[in-house]
Parts: structure tokens; sequence; C-alpha cells
């Protein structure tokens, strides 16, 4: 299957500079016409391998093809090897068999797609939200949302031009007993909150050393590096591994943290970005082709005064993670309450139902698909610039590390003060002809 050009899917959406500067809009941008809630919406799921797939029954293609009058309409990665399992699933989960598409250019073109969900590598996802901003789709798309501080901002233009519909997948929001600890904190149940901390721990073994090869049969490899710079084939830059290298990565705290510092930004109402940033770590014990640290540790400080602390750690360690809270009154640990000097037990917020501990994807993808329906971002639970806000927290940790120094940043106009260095890092060089438009 040969890939469509960068030029053929602009000459079909817009005019477009030497630059790559996007001039026009797309000739229809359409809002979503299905009125009935027995009306079928058609999603297209970009990145099955993980995330995107069955995911321990909890992936995009799994979950929204269950929800009702919805249709997992096509199903698009880079990597043909992975469709026959993911096509049967979905089949069997609706009756209705997916359409497969390896480049992601081709799904915007099809105008019976309402929507696509994208569970991509980090480097891709700005530009594949946008162009859907573009095309008239609405988007659900995972967490980190972009790859740096300048795509976010772009993304929320997008979806605010074209009125899109576009949810963060920081889905631990549409958890209950998440919610009703935030709105214990915001009542006023700890006091003041002078500092919050968050722990992720995830014990991973090295991805060692591989050598360059051929590309494998059915692997678009040329697709799947995008924007990001051109590296030969490499089994430790693919599948999943691709989250260790600074080309295609956000680190662990793009990858995992950023539900904790979304958390953490929700309960203490953070409207605005830190204006203080230092971070440190590197990578311990293992040698391996791994680049991105296994160990990084970042302080945010916000212009109230309010100290945010995260910590994460990729090595054997304990598993006694989460989020905590210290406030004049006592501290939420991992939604457990303690008050005073002796830490007296308070209230716990945390799932109580039989069986399984509650998921909470499933309600945020229903959010989404309810929202379509209305066309109100505005009820939402994690809005893209939600999603921008918290992701921003994880590249101000990241450019801090890569600079080997604390910065000071201006969260109005979202570039750091009198730091060229640092500043470089709010964008990138992108690989034509997969670039990111001056203009959204």
């Amino acid at each position: 299957m040969k890939s469509m050009t960068r030029r053929g899917f602009l000459k079909k959406s817009a005019a477009v500079t030497v630059t790559g500067t996007m001039v026009g809009a797309p000739a229809v941008v359409k809002g979503f016409a299905k009125n009935s809630p027995n009306d079928i919406i058609n999603v297209a799921v970009a990145g099955i391998k993980g995330r995107g797939g069955y995911y321990g029954g909890q992936g995009h293609s799994e979950v929204f093809s269950k929800l009702p009058n919805v249709r997992v309409a096509t199903l698009c990665d880079v990597d043909e090897n992975l469709f026959p399992e993911n096509v049967e699933r979905v089949e069997r989960n609706s009756g209705f068999r997916p359409k497969t598409e390896v480049d992601f250019r081709r799904v915007l073109e099809d105008k019976d797609i309402d929507v696509v969900t994208i569970a991509t590598p980090d480097h891709w996802h700005a530009l594949q939200t946008i162009w859907a901003c573009q095309a008239g789709k609405d988007v659900y798309i995972e967490k980190p949302i972009s790859y740096t501080i300048e795509e976010g901002r772009k993304m929320v233009q997008a979806a605010r031009k074209y009125a899109r519909v576009v949810q963060t997948g920081t889905n631990h929001r549409s958890a209950p007993y998440n919610q009703r600890a935030v709105d214990f904190i915001q009542d006023g149940g700890l006091g003041e909150v002078y500092m919050a901390k968050c722990c992720v721990y995830g014990a991973r073994e090295s991805i060692g050393h591989t050598k360059n090869v051929q590309i494998p049969k059915g692997v678009y490899w040329d697709l799947f590096l995008g924007p990001a710079p051109y590296r030969p084939y490499n089994k430790n830059r693919f599948h999943y591994n691709w989250h260790w290298f600074w080309d295609t990565s956000t680190t662990e705290m793009g990858n995992n943290a950023v539900h904790s510092l979304d958390h953490i930004r929700l309960a203490l109402n953070k409207r605005v970005h830190p204006i203080r940033v230092h971070s440190t770590g590197g990578y311990y014990v293992f040698d391996s082709d791994q680049q991105t640290p296994n160990t990084q540790h970042a302080i945010f400080e916000y212009e109230d005064g309010v100290i945010l602390q995260t910590e994460v750690r990729g090595l054997y360690t304990n598993r006694e993670h989460g989020v905590i809270f210290f406030g004049s009154k006592g501290y939420m640990a991992d939604n457990r309450v303690f008050f005073g000097r002796k830490s007296e037990p308070g209230p716990v917020f945390k799932y109580e139902g039989p069986g399984r501990r509650f998921r909470d994807f499933p309600t945020h993808a229903q959010n989404f698909i309810d929202c379509v329906r209305t066309r109100r971002w505005q009820e939402l639970t994690a809005d893209i610039l939600e999603g921008h806000m918290s992701t921003t927290l994880a590249h101000l940790a990241n450019i801090s590390y890569r600079t080997g120094r604390k910065l000071t940043f201006n969260p109005h106009a979202e570039r750091f003060v009198n730091d060229d260095d640092a500043n470089s890092y709010l964008t990138r060089i992108y690989r034509p002809p997969y670039v990111m438009p001056d203009k959204v």
C-alpha cells in the first residue's frame, strides 16, 4: 500500500505556502449532525499496539467498540501485522468489521468518520490532532497531548478555531473517588494546601542493545517516524521502546507522571503554569540503548508560593506511590486523609465496590461521546486546554533536566526568561513532509 504524500493531503484540505504554512481552512469543516442518541458515531482508532488496542480490556478499540451507538469503523496503524487480531476483536464486540489503514491522512479523507482517537507515540500527537480538527473530526487524544509546549498551544488553538470536541486521555479525572477527593480539598478539608507531591514508581527491565536491521514486512517505518528525524529501523526504537528515546518520547514524566500532575492541578485549581522549575536525575544501573532518564526528580514553584514535587523512578523500588497533598490541617496520601501532628485518621476516598477496582476509562470515553453529540466541549472532563496545562509540567521538567539547571518561566508568554537554550526546546525541527503549520 502506497502512502499518500503530504502535498496530496494538503491540496485536498487547504492552500499551502512554500514554508508549509496553512493558509486556509479545509473547504468543509463539519459539525456533528447526528442529533439523536440512537445515531451511530463512527470512530477511527489510530495506534492499536497498546493503549489503542485491547490493553487489558481498557484500550481504545476495545472500549469504544462497546459503547452504545458507537462504531469503531477504522483501525489505523503503521504495522499491518497488528490488524488481524484487533479487527477480529472489534468484530466480536460489535458485530461490525472495521476497515484498516496504515496512513492516518487517508483516515481523515473518509467523510464517514466522525471521531478519531489517537494512541500513537508522543511525537505524532500534535500533528494528528491538528490535522483531524482541520478535517472536521472530533478527537480523543492520549496523554501526553504533545511533544513540545508550542505544539500543545497550537492544539488548543485548532480545537477552538474549528469548533472541535477534543478530550485529553487523563482519565483518572473520571474516577468517582478521585472526584470526591478533589472536592474535599477544594472545600478546605485540608486547610491551606502549601505543597503537593507525586511519586510515580514502576520498575522496568533494561532494553539492552540492538542493531539496526532491515525494516520488517508490513511495517511502514517512514510513517512511524513522521516528524521525527530519520533513523534506520531498530526494534529498540519501535513498539513501546520508543518511550526511551528523545526523538519520540516525553520520558516517564509525560508517559505516567502526567496523570498525577493533572490530579494535583485539578485539586489545587492551578490555572496558570509555574514560574520556576528544577529537575535532576539520570539513567542508572543498566547499560542499554536508552537515552531518557530512569530516575528523575522535579520541583515546580508557583507564583503564589505553592510547591509541587515529582519523583519518577523506573528501577527496582517499593510500590508505595501516589499523590500527597500537604495542608495546614493535615495531609492526604493516596486519597487517605490524616489530621494534625499525630496523624489522626480522616476520610478515605477509595473504590469500595465489589470485584475488580473501578476502571475509569469507559466513563471518560462516554463523557467524550456525550459531548460529541451535544457539541458542548465545555462539559468535557478533560478538555484539550487541561491536557496542555498538565502536559506542560512534564515538558518543563524535561527541559530543566536537559539543560541541567533551574529555569525561570513566563507562564503567560509560555517562554523561559532570558534563556535561548531552554527556549530552543519549546518546539522542534520537523522532518518534511510531516511539518507543523505555522498557523493552524
